[in-house]
């Protein structure tokens, strides 16, 4: 804040330089200072401060009585109306010749009596909180998995592949293709996924939709017994489970995948495991600094970003004048986040991540 007494040095100053022939808007913005404020300091001290009118009366020739509120809330209350909303109400009563408020004037009315609430004996609508943050900084510490639909020649008809990925290395680490979409078969996969990777107790968590087959009794005393932590996204948001959305849109959008609809169950099990092992042996992953997943997965991926360096230092060093900033980011990729925590949201915490490492 800037007392009076250095306003008036400051437009004697400005007033000086003009006298002098500088131009006003240049001299303000040497001292940081806009025309306008300038010209504001000038005005009598009558007209300064906030001079903005408002409303000076309030709309009482418009506004509803206490009786004509009192009639809303009774109509709205009636035992006629009392399930439907006003937007039904209105409507209603014009059709009867009456007319009492408008629909919004009804929704403001219940509004300021607490009364607007959900009127119907469905359901009301429940606030939904995130999936609990999660992330990963090994391979085997937090699984994505989910189950699509694959086309066959019966039309209705499909086929359901259970894919389940390491979110740390991009692998899939295990699949099936079933002609049903049940919770025992997903129970099995995990049993043999748990089997081959050697998890232990309390090390994975694993995340999913909410399916029946994800929520169903056997998956989830399998995982139990298996000492696997569940994870579930919110109703309807595919968002909270976007590692394995991103998964089948890389394998449905695949050159090789077929352009008709699988003709046998066999042939739907043999493309998926030509697409997992290109996936996992072959594919240079952007997330993951393009190494395959199978060399994150085990490790190998360290060496080979190494590798890279040293080749760019090399030929940086070669012909400096090339490089006009650093060379490119060969670093291995750190710690994967699952949902994490947006910013100003304090449950993503160190606590968390060494609950799941």
């Amino acid at each position: 804040m800037i007392a009076p007494a250095e306003r008036e040095q400051i437009r004697h100053w400005v007033d000086d330089a003009c006298a002098a022939g500088a131009r006003r808007a240049r001299a303000c913005a040497l001292l940081g200072l806009s025309v306008r404020t300038l010209q504001r300091w000038a005005r009598p001290s009558s007209q300064a401060g906030d001079r903005r009118q408002g409303r000076r009366t309030q709309p009482a020739h418009n506004a509803l009585s206490d009786a004509e509120r009192a009639t809303v809330l009774a109509i709205a209350n009636s035992a006629e109306f009392a399930d439907l909303p006003p937007s039904q109400i209105v409507p209603i009563l014009a059709e009867r010749g009456r007319y009492v408020a408008s629909e919004s004037t009804f929704y403001r009315t219940l509004r300021q009596a607490r009364q607007l609430q959900h009127r119907q004996s469905t359901r009301p609508a429940q606030p939904r909180a995130r999936p609990q943050p999660l992330c990963a900084s090994a391979p085997n510490q937090l699984y994505a998995w989910d189950i699509t639909f694959l086309a066959t020649t019966v039309r209705g008809h499909f086929f359901y592949l259970y894919l389940v990925l390491d979110l740390y290395s991009r692998k899939i680490v295990g699949w099936s293709v079933h002609a049903t979409q049940t919770s025992e078969h997903a129970a099995h996969l995990f049993d043999q996924i748990s089997a081959c990777e050697g998890v232990r107790a309390g090390q994975l968590w694993v995340h999913s939709d909410n399916g029946s087959p994800m929520k169903g009794a056997t998956l989830l005393a399998t995982l139990q017994r298996l000492g696997i932590m569940p994870s579930f996204s919110r109703p309807s948001v595919s968002n909270d489970n976007a590692y394995a959305e991103a998964m089948f849109r890389t394998l449905k959008y695949r050159p090789t995948q077929p352009l008709g609809p699988f003709e046998t169950l066999a042939h739907a099990q043999r493309w998926v495991a030509e697409f997992v092992h290109w996936y996992n042996h072959d594919h240079r992953h952007s997330a993951i600094r393009f190494v395959t997943p199978a060399q994150r997965h085990a490790g190998l991926d360290h060496p080979i970003l190494a590798q890279r360096r040293a080749t760019y230092a090399s030929a940086r060093a070669r012909h400096p004048e090339r490089w006009s900033c650093g060379t490119r980011n060969w670093q291995p990729v750190g710690t994967v986040f699952l949902n994490p925590a947006t910013e100003g949201d304090n449950s993503m915490t160190t606590q968390t991540c060494e609950k799941v490492t």
